[in-house]
């Protein structure tokens, strides 16, 4: 049984229980991109969007900010064709004085204000987080 058909089809919500490892092969399995990046490495705003924007394959002129962060998910990608869906993982969020509370909680927004541009579309798009 895919782990992905349990889980609501546009969400944002910390990693928990969940292996990498298998929401990696249930969207392979559902022909869906899968994005992960890895943060832990990361200490302010530049790096983690750096970071995603690296391991996501965004082009090289993406801006480190969360506008072009939000582009990069939505607009970007929608004019390369048709989607089938996404499962995105940023793992190990910093939690230090470069990146608040407010840094974190401004990312996530930009993952749910995604979800809901791919939900309005019909295209699944789950993402999953964690914080060091």
């Amino acid at each position: 049984m895919n782990l992905l058909s349990e889980i609501p089809s546009n969400v944002v919500q910390s990693i928990r229980a969940y292996r990498v490892s298998e929401l990696q092969q249930d969207a392979v399995e559902m022909g869906q991109h899968f994005l992960y990046a890895y943060c832990g490495d990361t200490k302010n705003k530049d790096e983690v969007l750096g970071s995603i924007g690296n391991s996501f394959g965004f082009p090289a002129h993406f801006g480190l900010n969360f506008d072009a962060l939000y582009d990069c998910l939505t607009d970007s990608i929608q004019r390369s064709g048709k989607q089938n869906g996404f499962v995105v993982v940023v793992e190990q969020l910093p939690y230090t004085d470069e990146f608040d509370r407010d840094a974190r909680e401004t990312l996530i927004d930009v993952f749910r204000d995604a979800a809901e541009y791919w939900n309005k579309r019909q295209i699944p798009f789950r993402m999953f987080y964690s914080f060091v």
